[in-house]
């Protein structure tokens, strides 16, 4: 048995997992942002609710580990960033804890419990808010030590030329301080980006695919000119992976239309051709941060 997290910068929710099959959620928890000691106190009350010792933590987090330092950059959470996560709260926990990065839990869960089952090589790609991704090679996680693997949003890697027929594209500044990253044009916002460039509108990212979907001609050239420019850096990233699946997650993977739409570009664009769909929809709907972290506990090395 495991208790597992996967903490944002909202809420923390934790589970008891036996196995990725059976995972027993618990009452969510705000997140204490600017508290370390209120944050270590938070996770100690789940998992004093789970009842027993678990053999271990498995947490999902929004953040990235550095693989040299093992030091976590978090914005969302000031009270962990910088800080050696996984050996402090192993030290004030008195339990093995192991750490992944929420989109690099998103891929475990879909490599073993989603779409992404059966599959070597599995490529997890976030498209909600923003653009990410993790790696899943035989089971196992590729940024197990931490790192960017898988990281496809980021990077100066739009075009500056898009659609059909072509349209100049700015690069935009990204959050991660470079410019032209998939990031700033791929997901929601950067749907949103792309309709005020291309037509001087302001629209939610769901009013444009809705009004994609019924014929609108304005939304049918944001939705082309995305398609477009995040098709290319995905086909990239699938040809240096080998990725034969790549499970989508986020909010806009729900708009099953427009994740075939990318699919259809993808495989356009790739070295190895497939007869059969390979940009998917996520299978694992609910909770697949916890999913994530339960199947890194249970499968990933103790320490």
């Amino acid at each position: 048995m495991i208790v597992c997290f996967d903490i944002g910068g909202s809420a923390i929710k934790g589970a008891v997992a036996y196995s990725a099959e059976r995972i027993e959620p618990m009452e969510r928890r705000v997140t204490p942002l600017d508290d370390f000691d209120a944050f270590v106190e938070a996770l100690r009350a789940v998992i004093a609710e789970a009842g027993g010792k678990p053999d271990c933590i498995a947490i999902s987090i929004t953040g990235v580990v550095d693989p040299e330092t093992q030091a976590i950059k978090c914005a969302n959470i000031p009270c962990i960033d910088g800080r050696k996560l996984a050996a402090e709260l192993t030290e004030r926990l008195n339990l093995p804890v192991l750490i992944a990065n929420d989109a690099d839990c998103f891929a475990l869960a879909e490599a073993g419990a989603g779409a992404g089952r059966g599959y070597r090589i599995v490529l997890g790609a976030i498209i909600g808010t923003g653009v990410g991704g993790g790696l899943v090679v035989d089971g196992r996680l590729i940024n197990a030590e931490g790192g960017f693997a898988g990281e496809w949003g980021h990077g100066p890697a739009v075009a500056t030329m898009a659609g059909t027929p072509p349209v100049a594209i700015p690069l935009f500044d990204c959050g991660c301080g470079q410019r032209g990253c998939v990031d700033t044009i791929g997901g929601a916002r950067g749907m949103e980006r792309l309709h005020q460039t291309l037509h001087g509108k302001a629209l939610p990212s769901l009013e444009i695919t809705r009004l994609w979907q019924e014929g609108d001609a304005e939304a049918a050239r944001t939705i082309d000119v995305l398609v477009d420019l995040v098709s290319s850096p995905l086909a990239l990233t699938i040809n240096i992976t080998g990725a034969t699946i790549v499970p989508v997650g986020g909010g806009l993977s729900n708009v099953t239309p427009l994740i075939s739409a990318i699919d259809k570009a993808v495989r356009s664009r790739i070295l190895r051709k497939f007869d059969r769909p390979l940009v998917v929809p996520g299978e694992c709907h609910v909770e697949p941060g916890l999913i994530g972290a339960a199947i890194l506990g249970l499968g990933g090395e103790r320490t």
